[in-house]
């Protein structure tokens, strides 16, 4: 009985307090609805109406009255820079950054916001100045990044590398590989500025900075090529065997043109036939058809793709022998009027396979999944360094 008396008392108070927590929720509700300026809400009817721009402006007026909304305006910048609408961007990130009762770690976070605004909207110059006075406290290594990107976009690879480097030092992060790369774009255009010297200057240091770089070798042979050396171009090109051997059908049409220049074919058809042995047939072959075709004639030409037929049929192995079989029907054609026949319709094959497999070998970024016909040592979609895997896929459709 005492246990029902207690719970009979309990009862009453426990709702009265519930009613007093509701009371005092909603006068606390009221209390800062009627505090937020009416900018507020009318920046938010702007907004639902498609207005944008005066929504801007409205909530501008709330920032002004009340301080704390700048998380607001962030919001709106990333937002409107995410769309493309960089300028209404710029506009946002500018009222902030230009208000003097700001509080200066915000004031840094408008002018990082602000520097890629600018860096969306092709304003380079602007961007730096904004993101160069960040190059101390929170915003430093987030700047420094933006700054690389910046860089890398105006080919301003002397800077690239001083970016890279004390992002090296800011994020304990290995930037080698894209150090190595960046040499590598400066000693391009050393070459194109016919400096070969200080292009050699370069690769050595990209070397350095990255022994596993295969873009360096690849531009040393080619200097070594452009002054007659072709032996020495050789002992770079084939060096690359040691580094990563898939690299190998990126120099294989330098290797061919090295040997021609010495005379020595024959040691560069052997090198294509033992490489066709193993799993960078498909990335050679072209190469090979052409230098066999060039050297020992169609018949030999046929040969060698029925016999990559037989250990690797693929669609451009086909076509290939077809090519081969092409010319020399085509040859045979000029010596006999009756073979004229045969010869038309092993080209019209060829030419439904060369239309078939044109365009189906391409280079895919393992990171982005762009797919190009040249291979790039920075990937156009993603613009990251070394993600180009050098073998085509071919893919149907």
């Amino acid at each position: 009985m005492m246990f029902e008396t207690w719970w009979l008392l309990a009862l009453p108070l426990v709702f009265g307090l519930g009613w007093m927590a509701a009371r005092f929720d909603l006068r606390q509700l009221l209390s800062e609805q009627g505090a937020l300026p009416r900018s507020y809400f009318k920046g938010l009817n702007f907004l639902l109406n498609e207005q944008p721009d005066q929504a801007i402006d409205a909530f501008i007026e709330v920032a002004r009255l009340d301080p704390e909304t700048t998380e607001l305006h962030f919001a709106l910048g990333a937002l409107f820079r995410r769309r493309g609408e960089t300028e209404r961007a710029i506009r946002v990130h500018q009222n902030l950054a230009t208000r003097p009762d700001l509080p200066e770690p915000e004031r840094e976070h408008a002018l990082f916001e602000l520097g890629q605004d600018f860096l969306r909207a092709g304003l380079l110059d602007r961007a730096e100045e904004s993101l160069r006075r960040l190059m101390s406290g929170p915003y430093a290594a987030s700047a420094k990044r933006v700054l690389l990107e910046l860089y890398e976009v105006e080919k301003e690879w002397q800077k690239a590398i001083d970016a890279a480097r004390e992002l090296q030092t800011l994020e304990q992060k290995d930037y080698r590989v894209q150090i190595a790369q960046f040499c590598c774009e400066l000693a391009q255009d050393a070459l194109q500025r016919k400096r070969p010297e200080d292009a050699v200057e370069w690769l050595k240091k990209a070397t350095q900075e990255n022994p596993a770089n295969v873009r360096a070798p690849i531009l040393l042979g080619d200097v070594s090529m452009a002054a007659g050396d072709a032996r020495g171009a050789l002992s770079h090109w084939l060096g690359i065997e040691q580094l990563d051997a898939s690299y190998l059908p990126l120099v294989a049409d330098r290797v061919v043109k090295a040997y021609a220049a010495l005379d020595e074919q024959g040691q560069a058809l052997a090198w294509l036939h033992e490489l066709l042995q193993g799993n960078l047939a498909a990335e050679l072959l072209d190469t090979a058809y052409r230098t066999e075709l060039e050297v020992n004639g169609p018949v030999a030409a046929a040969t060698l793709m029925r016999e990559q037929l037989r250990r690797q049929p693929t669609l451009l192995a086909l076509t290939k022998y077809f090519e081969a079989q092409a010319a020399q029907s085509e040859g045979d054609a000029g010596e006999a009027t009756d073979a004229a026949p045969e010869a038309q319709e092993t080209a019209a094959i060829r030419d439904l396979l060369q239309a078939r497999t044109r365009n189906l070998a391409r280079y895919t970024c393992r990171e982005c999944g762009f797919r190009a016909r040249l291979f790039y040592w920075q990937c156009p979609g993603c613009n990251r360094w070394e993600t180009y895997a050098p073998r085509r896929t071919e893919a149907l459709g």
